[in-house]
C-alpha cells in the first residue's frame, strides 16, 4: 500500500487549504484512516480520523475548523482546514490504521 499525501502549502493565517491523501495497491479496507502532523522540533500528533463506519474524531485544537472526508471511488481521504493558525503549521501525514504512512505534506501558516 502507498499513501501520497499532497496539498500542503504557505498561507496565511484565516485561511484554508484542503490535504488529500491517495492510496494506491492492493489492500483490505483499513479500520481507520487519520490525519497526523508533526511541528517543528515537535513529536508527531493525531490530528483526525475516520473510522470505516464514519465515525470522525478531531483534536481539541482543530475542532470546529478542520473536516475529515474519505471518497471511496478514489481511495482517498482529505482534510479540510479552514480558518488556519500559525500552531497548525507541521508536516501532515496520513496513516491507513497506522500500519502504512504517507510521505507528509508541509504545511506553513504565518503572516
Amino acid at each position: 500500500v502507498q499513501l501520497q499525501a499532497s496539498g500542503g502549502g504557505s498561507v496565511q493565517p484565516g485561511e484554508s487549504l484542503r490535504l488529500s491523501c491517495a492510496a494506491s495497491g492492493v489492500f483490505l479496507s483499513p479500520n481507520y484512516m487519520a490525519w497526523y502532523r508533526q511541528a517543528p522540533g515537535e513529536q508527531r500528533e493525531w490530528v483526525a480520523t475516520i473510522s470505516i463506519r464514519g465515525d470522525l474524531h478531531y483534536v481539541d485544537s482543530v475542532k470546529g475548523r478542520s473536516t475529515i472526508s474519505r471518497d471511496n471511488t478514489k481511495n482517498t481521504i482529505y482534510l479540510q482546514m479552514n480558518s488556519l493558525k500559525p500552531e497548525d503549521t507541521g508536516v501532515y501525514y496520513c496513516s491507513y490504521d497506522e500500519r502504512y504512512w504517507g510521505q507528509g505534506t508541509q504545511v506553513t501558516v504565518s503572516t
